[in-house]
Order: structure tokens, then sequence, then C-alpha cells
């Protein structure tokens, strides 16, 4: 891997998202189609500085807001659902460095971030009777360090990491994280994700077999949740912000479709409507499509502005405030990214169906990315905040 650049401020960052979001547009209906993962495409990403964007300031990186993370994964996932999704754990896990990693692990982690390496994740699991239902152990020698044991599903970024975050729980019960290099004796990393959509995001499976982690690898997750965190805020701000791109880019391909290749309706025709852009009633459907991007861009903004308001200022009601922005974004970009890469094919016509032009791939992203957890409990986090003031729950899902 060649030596990454060390973004400067969130100008650059957002510059630097704009420029990698425009390449990797043009390769994405062909890397869906085949399923070719995108190897080079993370290089670039790597290279590129934007993995490095929240290191805190004191560790060299540029501690961007978070308002300019959001618009980072939003600009890419118009591009490239799949490619902008890998590195969310990859953001998620810097992130549970900056509040429990002591300074030692911050020092040497931040290092590797700001030189390019990718965390992926091992963290959800099948088979248990619910996904924070975590089983995967880690055993304490004697000399003070672990072995780690456990079967991960749904690992997005693990097979393109250099270092895979594994959540497990240790002989205390709580949860911790173990970093653990991909290439780790006892770690398998198998390309078997077979989703519909997000076709090469590569989440497979991670077995974990006697896996053996030094101390200084491990870090306390437990105590996130001990008191006011935005740990879940920011998870799942960035797959709003995933689900915003989707939305967006599905809009920008219909609009493309229709002003280029769709033709008029015959009855269109006869009212004196030339092409299909002048149809009244596409009219009034892209004006309606353009609101819920809109309403959903809004959203996320807003929310990302929430979250570094808490951030500056942390209390209880600082982060419930900030986790019920992000819920609220999370459920419209959601209904957004589904609606739209629908109604895609409905303003585009008949031709816009074809396999050979991979347009059904935003649905698909849509369809599979929004159920990572479902929005109806976010929208009972929200009534009950506004109806009777109850803070929502502090967990990593909201």
């Amino acid at each position: 891997m060649s030596a990454a650049t060390v973004i400067a401020d969130d100008a650059e960052a957002l510059a630097v998202a704009t420029e990698l979001a425009a390449e990797f547009r043009k390769d994405a209906a062909e890397r869906d189609a085949h399923r070719r993962l995108p190897h080079a495409e993370l290089q670039r990403l790597s290279a590129s500085g934007l993995l490095g964007v929240t290191v805190p300031a004191q560790f060299g990186g540029a501690d961007v807001r978070t308002e300019t993370l959001a618009e980072i994964f939003r600009l890419l996932a118009s591009a490239d659902a799949s490619l902008a999704q890998i590195p969310q754990s990859h953001f998620v896990y810097v992130g549970v460095l900056r509040r429990q990693g002591t300074w030692e692990q911050r020092e040497f982690f931040f290092g590797e971030v700001l030189a390019g390496k990718r965390f992926g994740n091992a963290q959800s699991e099948a088979g248990t009777s619910h996904v924070q239902d975590i089983r995967t152990r880690l055993a304490r020698r004697p000399d003070g360090s672990y072995v780690l044991n456990g079967v991960k599903h749904y690992s997005t970024g693990a097979l393109f990491a250099d270092w895979i975050p594994v959540l497990a729980r240790a002989d205390d019960d709580n949860l911790h994280v173990a970093y653990v290099p991909r290439e780790a004796p006892g770690v398998t990393v198998v390309d078997d994700w077979g989703g519909m959509g997000q076709r090469t995001t590569a989440s497979g499976t991670v077995r974990l077999e006697s896996v053996p982690v030094p101390a200084d690898r491990v870090v306390p997750h437990h105590l996130t949740f001990q008191g006011p965190q935005l740990h879940g805020s920011v998870a799942q701000l960035l797959h709003a912000a995933i689900d915003a791109g989707i939305a967006a880019g599905a809009l920008a391909e219909a609009v493309e479709f229709v002003r280029t290749k769709s033709r008029p309706w015959f009855e269109s025709v006869g009212e004196g409507h030339a092409t299909a852009a002048e149809d009244p009633l596409l009219i009034q459907r892209f004006g309606e499509l353009a609101i819920r991007v809109r309403a959903a861009d809004a959203l996320l903004a807003a929310a990302a502005r929430s979250v570094d308001a808490a951030r500056a200022d942390l209390t209880d009601d600082s982060a419930a405030e900030a986790s019920i922005a992000v819920a609220a974004a999370k459920v419209t970009a959601a209904d957004a990214a589904v609606e739209v890469g629908s109604a895609l094919f409905e303003v585009a016509g008949t031709r816009s169906a074809l396999d050979s032009l991979g347009l059904h791939r935003h649905w698909r992203d849509a369809r599979t990315h929004t159920l990572h957890d479902p929005a109806r409990w976010k929208v009972q986090h929200i009534g009950r905040y506004v109806l009777r003031g109850v803070k929502p729950p502090r967990h990593g899902l909201l």
C-alpha cells in the first residue's frame, strides 16, 4: 500500500470525497453486475486519506465535523452504495478507540489509520436469541493476554481489512473490542455473502479459532454505555447517510434517463409535449421524489449538527437529542431510498428494467441496507421522547 495523504481539514475532505465519488460512479453498475470486489477502489480510498479524517488533531488528524463525515458517506453512496458501506465500521471502531482506548492504543492505531490502514468488523452473530446476544469469547490467559473464539456473520469490510475489530465478551461477561490483524493465526474470512443488494460489500463470515490477542489490543467497550454516549448516534448517522446517498443517486439516474433515453407517452404527445421531460405527470412525480430526497438530506445534516453539538457538551439531554435527531434522519432516509429506488422504473419506463443497464441496483441496495435495523423501533423511541419525555436507551443501534 502506498503512503496515504493526510487530509488537513473539512473542506479538503469534502473535495476528496467529491472526486472519489465521481471516479467510483463510472464502474459501479459493472462491479455490481459481476460482483467484482472493489479492491482497487478501496486502495484508492485508503491512499486518499479519507479514512483518517476523524483522527483527533492531537494525533495528527483533521478531526472533521460529524456533518462533514455524514456528507462524505452520502457522496460515496450516491455513486456506489456497496463501496460506501465498507468503511462504515471503520469509522465506528475508530470512534471506539477515541472513547475507550488508552493513550498508547490511540497513538498506535491512529497512526495505522493515518497511514491508510483499514478496519473491518466482526460484530454480528447468527443463530443467537437477538442481535445483542454476543457469544464470541475473549478468554484471559495467565500472562494477561487473551485468546479469542467465535463465529461472526455480516462482517462487512473484514475481507478488505488490515485490522478486524471483534466484538466479544470477556470472562466477566462484559463487552470488549479486540483489534485483530486480518492475517492473525486462527482468523478465517469467508467470502460467502450472497445478498440481493450491496453485492460487493463481501459481508461474509469470520471464524475465530484460538486467536491470540495481546492485552494492549483489547478495549473495554462496555464502558461506552455507562454514561452519555454518541456511539450509536454516529453509527446510525452513517447508515442514514448511505440511505440518503442511495436516494440521491437513484434520482440522478432517473433524471438522466428520462432526459436522454425515455420516449414520451403517446397521450402526452397528443397534448403537445414533445419529450418525456415535458410530460406534466412525470414532472409532478419528479417533484415529489425531489422533495423526498431533499427532506432526507436536510434531516441528515440537522442530525449531524445535533451530534456535533452533543459532542461539544455531552450530557444525558444532549445525547438523547442527538439520538432522536439521528433516528428521524434514518427513518426518513430509509423511506426515501426505497421509494426513489423503486420509482426510478415508474418514471423511466420499460426500458429501464433491462438487466444490462443495472439501474435496479439502487433499489436492491436500498432494500438490503435498510434491513440493517428496524425503523419501526426508531419511530417508537421518537414517539416516546416527544410524548412522554422518555430518553432513548443507551445502545449502539440508536
